[in-house]
């Protein structure tokens, strides 16, 4: 048969890859399968064919695998939240080592048993501290609707998460099990609020409508709440009214804010933001360290899983009183503060005006004096007058964007040979990509992959460097 978009097929499912996509052969071709698991046999409609690799639809699962087990949420084989709710945690643990193990031998060519087994969270669910619901006037159809005969309307009120890959259509939710199950329970609320009250979603094709998004944060350590109502435009009467409503209902919320963005782009930052309860933040911890969280201040997502990670990556970078340690992309220090009791002095460097910033911020507020954070493009400012200006590092921490080291970094990080490197990526593959570089210059002495994000594909690791 020739395998041309369009065709069906048959196969068995012997593994997973890139994106939680199950993996099956036809001829030796790989053919990827999303929403399938290892050992189904399935009936997929392939919908791509390159020359290497083939990509298809599941069509039907003909034989589950004996690894299935059933998702918690009714939601997890549409939506894009959650791909692996249909295996087991352990199973999903297995699976993310060995696609590290993997990207470290095919692509920075190193040997595998570098890597260490995975460090798997305590929270296999409701382990989120923020999550992003958007309003929108059309929503996405269930396969059921969309096999139906008739017209099935797909118009009015949704709230909830974008399809996979539609920025114009939104999955109602249901329910979800990712955060808290106060989270939901306040996106129904204010779904039904705004359904009552005819306050309607923002439509992104006219640049109509009022609710764009409901953000909600909260505290793993000190339980504060907060809720950030995303509009189109500012109405201080009505947000004031669904403000009072929401801590009417649900007390336990510790602050409201109302973030305007009348921007055609579909962010949930607003042009400008208004406090309607409570202080305006919530307060978290990392470590010994307290940090106050604002409605567009970025923090790691998983708090308790957040501190497993930068304990690795301390122990890695063995920091020592006396000893200058870097901080690239540092965000909103973080990692700096967290680092700074054991060395004499940390330098973060970080693109984002606002994450420096807050890093300046917290650093104060915790009453660290032995850290400074430089604002600049990190291409563009670690270099050679950086160095004369701040001095030579005893250790280099870099923990880049998914998109790995910019190729001028990688480069600088070569000649620079400090003595001990410290790589946190949420990307193994981009880092594996950087590591086949720095091998030359550094030895690569162990990665150790820290799961995060339970129920997906995702998974951070941490590798540690000595200088040759």
């Amino acid at each position: 048969m020739a395998l041309k978009k369009g065709s069906e097929v048959e196969l068995t499912i012997d593994s997973t890859a890139f994106k939680g996509k199950g993996v099956g052969r036809i001829d030796g071709m790989a053919v990827f399968v999303p929403g399938t698991a290892p050992g189904d046999k399935v009936k997929a409609r392939i919908t791509r064919k390159k020359k290497k690799f083939i990509e298809a639809k599941l069509l039907q699962i003909t034989d589950p695998s004996p690894l299935r087990i059933e998702p918690a949420c009714s939601h997890a084989n549409v939506c894009g939240g959650c791909t692996w709710q249909h295996l087991p945690y352990s199973e999903q643990l297995i699976m993310k080592e060995q696609h590290v193990r993997d990207h470290m031998q095919r692509i920075a060519e190193l040997d595998p048993e570098i890597v260490q087994p995975i460090i798997g969270c305590n929270h296999e669910l409701y382990y989120r501290n923020k999550m992003e619901y958007s309003f929108a006037t059309r929503r996405w159809l269930t396969e059921e609707e969309i096999n139906k005969d008739e017209y099935v309307d797909d118009t009015g009120f949704a709230a909830g998460l974008h399809a996979p890959g539609r920025f114009d259509k939104i999955l109602n939710l249901n329910e979800c099990h990712l955060q808290d199950p106060v989270s939901f329970q306040i996106l129904d609320f204010v779904r039904n609020y705004c359904i009552t009250h005819q306050i309607p979603a923002f439509n992104n094709r006219e640049n109509t409508g009022f609710m764009r998004h409901l953000v909600i944060r909260n505290s793993y350590y000190t339980h504060d709440l907060m809720v950030n109502l995303v509009t189109y435009k500012d109405d201080p009467e009505l947000t004031g009214r669904l403000k009072d409503a929401l801590l009417n209902e649900f007390p336990q919320i510790t602050t409201v804010v109302n973030n305007v963005n009348d921007q055609p782009n579909p962010t949930a930052v607003g042009r400008f933001e208004h406090i309607l309860y409570g202080p305006g933040f919530i307060v978290d911890h990392i470590g010994n360290h307290s940090f106050k969280i604002h409605a567009n201040a970025f923090f790691q997502t998983n708090t308790h899983q957040a501190e497993k990670l930068y304990k690795v990556a301390r122990e890695f970078a063995e920091p020592a009183k006396g000893g200058h340690l870097f901080d690239l992309y540092c965000g909103v220090g973080t990692l700096s503060l967290f680092m700074a009791d054991k060395a004499k002095k940390v330098t973060g460097i970080e693109l984002v005006d606002v994450a420096v910033e807050n890093a300046r911020f917290n650093a104060s507020e915790n009453g660290v004096d032995n850290v400074e954070f430089v604002l600049g493009d990190m291409k563009d400012t670690f270099n050679e007058s950086f160095l004369k200006k701040h001095g030579m590092p005893d250790c280099v921490i870099t923990d880049p964007p998914r998109s790995g080291m910019h190729p001028d970094v990688v480069e600088q990080l070569s000649r620079l040979q400090t003595k001990r490197l410290v790589y946190v990526s949420c990307n193994p593959s981009t880092m594996a990509r950087d590591l086949k570089i720095l091998k030359e210059f550094y030895r690569v002495e162990t990665v150790q992959p820290v799961d995060m994000f339970p129920q997906t594909y995702h998974i951070e690791a941490v590798a540690k460097l000595t200088r040759i």
